[in-house]
């Protein structure tokens, strides 16, 4: 367990964020060559960070518990290449290629689109949110019942369902039936676009299906030292699968506050520092020991996030609503935790006192 402070953990986070800021004021400022339009633009960035953290912190609760297991190289890769993927390949490249596949344009054509058309832009990809939402609610239902329909799992939080889900868990691939039924049943009530749900969803389950797949096929190496590489690099593609699958909503969301591709990409991925250095702090601090259901609170959060998705196929909820959701989740955790740990503590007290007056008689 690490002896740092916990602000020593986000130093590059406020490095990143001061430039952040000063990028969207010099945006802002030639934008509309006042300094009322930079101040404006920099308080854009600021929301958007705390929009990508709102709807990612159990994304960095998720991403802790994989990576306390993980091989170190592959551990300090996904904190160093994660971060570059998360930033300019979910907030920049991402948008841009379903922009591209969606019109129809060629990677330039998407570029100068988002460049001289924003509100367009912003409009194609806003379009083209039931099959994300299809793709990316389907895959965090996946990881978040995955969770929780395991014989194995012995620790409850939520204790009268959680262990009937245990229970249930001996039923073969119950969880791809639910999935694979959630999606039909939703893909009803979408008139139209039920086929692009249900393609979109359908992809999202097969992806979680082959990054899994391949992940214990490498842990079934015969060679440990390669079984042990290949098992980081699998762990990695599910990392980056999953943080996908996050930012999506947020993602969607910003373009409420901003159709320039730029500030998006600035705000959201100031944002996604402080997730990454949430993530480390809760590996050395080793937090997920001392709170023995942050980690039940965080996959509770993904279950409301993906039923989250999923319904805003049908309708409109607000991003502040899917954060508030997740936060309240993760604090009652937090809460719970403390209390089991000091009930514990006055067990161990009352005991303690007990054999001290059986030993002085």
């Amino acid at each position: 367990m690490s002896s740092r402070s916990t602000l020593s953990y986000f130093h590059w986070s406020f490095a990143f964020t001061a430039i952040g800021l000063l990028a969207g004021g010099y945006i802002g400022y030639t934008a509309t060559g006042t300094v009322l339009g930079a101040l404006g633009t920099a308080f854009i960035v600021g929301v958007l960070c705390v929009l990508e953290i709102s709807l990612s912190f159990d994304n960095a609760v998720v991403n802790a518990t994989i990576l306390k297991d993980m091989d170190a190289v592959w551990r300090r890769r996904f904190l160093t290449w994660g971060i570059l993927i998360a930033v300019f390949g979910m907030r920049i490249v991402f948008p841009l290629l379903i922009v591209a596949i969606a019109a129809s344009l060629g990677p330039v054509e998407a570029v100068t689109l988002a460049m001289r058309e924003p509100e367009r832009y912003a409009q194609i990809l806003t379009d083209a949110h039931v099959g994300i939402a299809a793709f990316g609610g389907t895959f965090l239902l996946m990881v978040g019942l995955k969770f929780f329909f395991d014989a194995e799992k012995d620790t409850h939080w939520f204790h009268l369902i959680e262990s009937r889900f245990s229970k249930a868990a001996s039923i073969e691939a119950i969880e791809i039936v639910i999935v694979l039924l959630a999606i039909y049943g939703l893909s009803l009530a979408l008139g139209d676009q039920a086929h692009e749900f249900m393609v979109a969803g359908t992809l999202g389950l097969v992806s979680f299906l082959a990054v899994k797949g391949v992940g214990t096929y490498m842990e079934a190496s015969q060679e440990a030292m390669e079984g042990a590489y290949k098992s980081g690099a699998a762990s990695f593609m599910y990392l980056e699968l999953l943080d996908a699958s996050f930012s999506f909503d947020g993602v969607i969301g910003a373009f409420a506050l901003s159709n320039n591709l730029f500030i998006i990409a600035i705000g959201l991925g100031v944002g996604a520092f402080y997730v990454r250095s949430m993530t480390i702090m809760l590996v050395d601090k080793g937090t997920l020991a001392e709170y023995r259901y942050l980690e039940h609170g965080a996959f509770w959060a993904i279950l409301a996030l993906a039923v989250i998705m999923y319904a805003q196929t049908l309708t409109h909820i607000p991003e502040v609503l899917t954060g508030l959701i997740g936060a309240t989740f993760i604090g009652f955790s937090v809460w719970s935790s403390v209390r089991h740990n000091r009930a514990e503590a006055a067990v161990e007290a009352g005991e303690g006192k007990e054999a001290g007056t059986a030993a002085a008689e």
